[in-house]
């Protein structure tokens, strides 16, 4: 146990015993350690309040909300405070707050329930009391699972729950449980089964369904999906639930004008719906129909003057000017108490672009730096951890590795992966030989990460990869190499070649060698500080934790070129690199120098490749509609002046 541990559990046993003074010393004993320590702040906030010391119990919560912005306990003692003060709804909307980070949270849910009777709210109140006797009708072991899977404690929770379905193997919702941890871990395909195997046991339970059409989604499954959505569809085709689901499924399956006949159909039953309208662009955007795209967006943000998604929406679109009125609508939102999490992350980064457009960038940073700085205590990323993991790799993966598994995996030459770092071109690169016959674009396809994760092992706090390399048989590189085969075959048209897109997926050349030998691998490159800028000012979807952060960011980078240099160092001739500026002086020696590597004769449509009509998904699919263009080169420069950290970080790669 360290002295962090030791002490933590020291507070624990003193809090458990009702010592709050002792508690909330330990408790402030690590604080002065480390003043954003999560789990200190919150038992001294917890002890202060038993202590009466309600105002100092308030600052603590108000660090524990900027180092913690989603700890569903910090806003249950946040209620808890409100509520001892008389202050009823300022109580309501914390305890809104813990339950939406937190659903296993009874006391919250109790005290809802409690409140909103007392307000006259009755339906609120009995919506409040049935959560709440959910909850105790539950098995002990599953809130805890739930209680561990919210907090973050991910290998906790797969532990208990998995020792809980040994004991009750067919309990569909601790499947649902695992399904859960399995999907934030990246298992997808536990996932899925855990998933299909509970709905066929209780195929009546919606929540099961809506949970197994997720996995789907997220394995990029997405006719199956489909499936699964027509299906709830057809039980109740005039739910906005349902119509909305297979709408987004219609949507990622390619089904376009059943996609937005569904969309219409929600906005029809629920008229100006945000979160549809919002949707409804979205679909509008991938299919390149960027001027109907904005009018959704922007009917959204009439309806909800604070869907923040609706406004980052706008600002993603990259070549969207927002007019004064807008920039002074965000401003106006940004300044009022309470925003939501999210909406505050989507303000500060779509208000950022907004300013950055009219160069006033001083500004603008201190709202990319605002948005980050949130995204960063969500996401709780460590730069250390990346850099011992990619240190691994250089370890482990040597010459006489490959010597050793030479002539084993999947002699498969389909694959052509393209990776990096994000914001580095490699949408560009992809549009350029997708447009190519005997090529397919497809997405960023999870499967190397999924099999990445399954190789880590599930004993706790121990990672058996990538250590676990040189033990793989010969038997089992084929059969990973097939898996990888047989499970993207249905992002596939009738090309020859495909393209994987995932950019982190420089992390795990060496499992992708062993399994494809014959895959090809181009390496997208960018110059650091127009990449790493880049991904600063970028929200992404999910994943890429790393960008939330100029050193954080400015190490990965660094991190990247050196394992890179490994990679051509112990696999030489292995990797293609093109680097985006090269692209953009001589976009067909590019383009003739990648189709070369790939065996390819050259065809003029690549060089057309704005021309070429698919749905693309990434932040760049307006740039990409577009002829070859220098818009975001040296896009830094203007901030130069706070970019001190990231030259830092990138040490000699620093211009």
């Amino acid at each position: 146990m360290t002295p962090r541990e030791d002490r933590l559990a020291s507070a624990q046993r003193a809090m458990q015993a009702g010592d709050f003074g002792r508690g909330l010393q330990d408790a402030e004993a690590l604080l002065s350690q480390d003043g954003e320590d999560g789990e200190a702040l919150y038992m001294a906030a917890v002890a202060s309040r038993y202590l009466d010391r309600s105002e100092e119990a308030a600052r603590y919560l108000a660090r524990l909300h900027t180092a913690m912005p989603e700890y569903g306990r910090a806003w249950q003692e946040a209620g808890h405070l409100a509520r001892a003060a008389g202050r009823s709804e300022e109580a309501i909307e914390a305890y809104g707050r813990a339950v939406k980070y937190n659903p296993a949270l009874e006391a919250s849910w109790r005290a809802l329930a409690d409140l909103q009777s007392a307000a006259g709210r009755a339906g609120q109140a009995k919506a409040a009391t049935a959560q709440l006797e959910r909850l105790r009708a539950m098995p002990r072991e599953l809130v805890a699972v739930s209680n561990h899977l919210h907090e973050g404690r991910l290998i906790r929770a797969e532990e208990v729950c998995r020792h809980y379905l040994r004991a009750h193997p067919r309990d569909v919702e601790g499947m649902r449980l695992l399904a859960q941890i399995g999907i934030r871990l990246g298992i997808l395909d536990d996932a899925e089964f855990l998933l299909e195997s509970a709905a066929a046991f209780s195929p009546d339970n919606i929540q099961l369904r809506l949970d197994y059409i997720d996995a789907l989604r997220r394995r990029q499954k997405f006719e199956a999906a489909r499936a699964e959505a027509e299906a709830l569809y057809a039980r109740d085709p005039e739910s906005p639930v349902f119509q909305s689901r297979l709408a987004i499924e219609s949507m990622q399956s390619g089904d376009y004008e059943r996609a937005f006949a569904l969309f219409d159909a929600v906005l029809e039953a629920l008229p100006n719906d945000p979160a549809t309208l919002t949707s409804k662009g979205h679909a509008l955007k991938t299919m390149g129909r960027q001027d109907e795209a904005i009018a959704s967006y922007r009917e959204a943000i009439g309806a909800a003057p604070a869907h923040g998604d609706a406004w980052y929406a706008l600002a993603n679109l990259k070549t969207y000017i927002f007019a004064d009125d807008e920039l002074a609508a965000m401003r106006e939102r940004l300044e009022q108490p309470g925003l939501p999490f999210m909406v505050r992350v989507h303000l500060s980064f779509a208000l950022a672009k907004a300013l950055e457009d009219r160069e006033q960038y001083e500004e603008s940073f201190e709202h990319y730096s605002e948005g980050n700085a949130l995204k960063r205590a969500q996401t709780q990323y460590s730069a250390d951890r990346m850099s011992e993991e990619m240190a691994r790799q250089k370890a482990v993966c040597t010459p006489e590795l490959f010597d050793r598994q030479a002539g084993k995996g999947h002699p498969a030459p389909d694959p052509i992966f393209i990776l990096g770092l994000p914001r580095a071109g490699s949408t560009l690169l992809e549009q350029i030989l997708a447009s190519h016959s005997q090529i397919d674009g497809t997405l960023e396809l999870p499967d190397i990460l999924a099999l990445a994760h399954r190789l880590r092992g599930r004993k706790a706090g121990v990672s058996r990869y990538p250590e676990i390399l040189p033990e793989l048989a010969a038997d089992d590189l084929e059969r990973f190499g097939a898996k990888y085969i047989e499970d993207t075959r249905i992002h596939r048209g009738d090309a020859p070649f495909f393209i994987d897109k995932m950019p982190n997926n420089f992390r795990h050349i060496g499992l992708i060698h062993q399994i494809l030998p014959n895959a090809k691998i181009i390496d997208a490159r960018r110059a650091p500080m127009d990449c790493c800028f880049s991904g600063f000012k970028q929200l992404f979807a999910e994943g890429q934790d790393f960008t939330y952060g100029l050193t954080e960011i400015g190490r990965y980078y660094r991190d990247y070129v050196d394992l890179m240099d490994h990679w051509d160092a112990v696999l030489p001739g292995k990797v293609l690199r093109v680097r985006h500026e090269d692209v953009l002086d001589d976009l067909e020696g590019q383009t003739r120098r990648m189709l070369d590597y790939l065996g390819l004769p050259f065809e003029d449509a690549c060089l057309d490749f704005h021309q070429t009509a698919r749905a693309v998904r990434t932040a760049s699919s307006e740039q990409v509609r577009r002829p070859i263009n220098r818009s975001g080169q040296d896009a830094w420069k203007p901030f130069d002046p706070w970019l001190g950290d990231l030259k830092e970080a990138l040490g000699p790669l620093a211009p």
